[in-house]
Order: structure tokens, then C-alpha cells, then sequence
């Protein structure tokens, strides 16, 4: 594999040892891609966005979405498992909720981000 050289033909050794020192551990790096790839998918996108707006059951979900509550609970099922997505049970009705705030901000600057 060949090594792109800058114009001035050497390597910024100062930078690259400053950068290195700070990068996070890999495994830290692969927990945030796996995360990442959890927010790459419209429908769970859809639901947080929903989420972010109130606590909904998966019934609520499912019609604000226009889904089934099966497709709905699988996603949701996603969610929870990356803790993302907390519930709590009302009766025989399970609401759902973002974990915490860095949910929504995530959201947020996503949602930002692609609006400018």
C-alpha cells in the first residue's frame, strides 16, 4: 500500500502523536459505530423522533407511523437492547420512553445537521 506524502513530502509527526494520544481505546470507537448503525434505520429513526415528542405505547406507535404493532415491537425490541429506549408497564399497557437526554440530542443534531 502506498503512502500519500503531503506537498512538502514529510509526515507531521507533532500532529499525528498529539492525535494518536487521544484517540478513544478501538473498542470504544466500535461501540459508537454500533450505535450509529442503530440510528440508520428510518423506522427507528421515525420512533425516536416520536419518542422524543412523548412516552408512547406500541398501539400509539404503530398508528402514528402507520405500521403494524408487530414491526413496531421489533424495532423497539432494537432500541431497548442498545438502551436507548427504556419502558414501564401501566396495567396491561407498556409505555416507552428515550433512555436519557443524549438520546434526543443525538436526534437533534442529526436532525440539524441534514436541515442546513
Amino acid at each position: 500500500m502506498a503512502e500519500h506524502i503531503c506537498g512538502n513530502g514529510s509526515i507531521h509527526e507533532d500532529i499525528v502523536a498529539k492525535v494518536a494520544a487521544e484517540l478513544p481505546d478501538e473498542s470504544v470507537l466500535s461501540e459508537a459505530a454500533d450505535l450509529l448503525k442503530i440510528f440508520g434505520d428510518s423506522t427507528r429513526i421515525r420512533i425516536i423522533s416520536a419518542l422524543c415528542r412523548s412516552e408512547l405505547c406500541v398501539c400509539d406507535i404503530a398508528r402514528l407511523l402507520g405500521m403494524t404493532q408487530s414491526a413496531i415491537s421489533h424495532q423497539l425490541r432494537v432500541l431497548k437492547q442498545a438502551r436507548l429506549v427504556s419502558s414501564r408497564r401501566e396495567g396491561k399497557t407498556i409505555f416507552y420512553s428515550l433512555c436519557d437526554d443524549h438520546v434526543q440530542t443525538i436526534y437533534s443534531y442529526a436532525l440539524e445537521h441534514v436541515m442546513e
